[in-house]
């Protein structure tokens, strides 16, 4: 399934809408270059979830927790990956994380995270961010494991969130 996005306040409103589908345990991997929306999306879902305080880019801690605004929410962890390219060990420092204790217990997004934490989840979703030319953007959503098929079915019978 693709989605054009053509602004950030679509890119949001998509997000929102997938949140919708998102509970514990699930993980989430968000690919695409620098300036796809990546972060724009974590936004979008973040508000979904209604979890407290602003989702920014966690570039310079890598992985920030996002707790639920109201009793029975779902915590999100935030994670953005893209700085253990450069490190020697970046499975080390994945795995140094622990982002394997709070997986059950929260949506995990990771931005640039593809090759480093699919093996935290047989099932996970996998969301492809292209951005063209005209600034528009595309997602792609890719599940992984039996599981997603029929939420991601639900996900297509959503109306649009406002």
């Amino acid at each position: 399934m693709s989605r054009t996005l053509p602004t950030a306040a679509d890119t949001h409103a998509f997000g929102r809408r997938l949140a919708t589908i998102l509970r514990a345990g699930d993980l989430v991997l968000l690919t695409g270059p620098l300036g796809a929306g990546k972060t724009a999306l974590a936004q979008g879902i973040g508000a979904g979830l209604r979890v407290q305080g602003a989702v920014t880019s966690p570039t310079f801690v890598i992985a920030r927790v996002h707790r639920p605004a109201t009793a029975g929410g779902v915590t999100m962890v935030h994670v953005d990956a893209y700085r253990l390219g450069d490190v020697k060990d970046p499975l080390g420092e994945i795995d140094a994380l622990d982002l394997d204790a709070t997986l059950e217990e929260s949506v995990t997004l990771v931005e640039w995270g593809e090759g480093l934490v699919e093996r935290l989840a047989d099932d996970h979703l996998e969301l492809r961010l292209t951005r063209h030319d005209d600034d528009t953007r595309t997602v792609t959503v890719v599940p992984h494991g039996a599981g997603w098929s029929q939420r991601l079915r639900g996900l297509q019978d959503l109306p649009d969130v406002d």
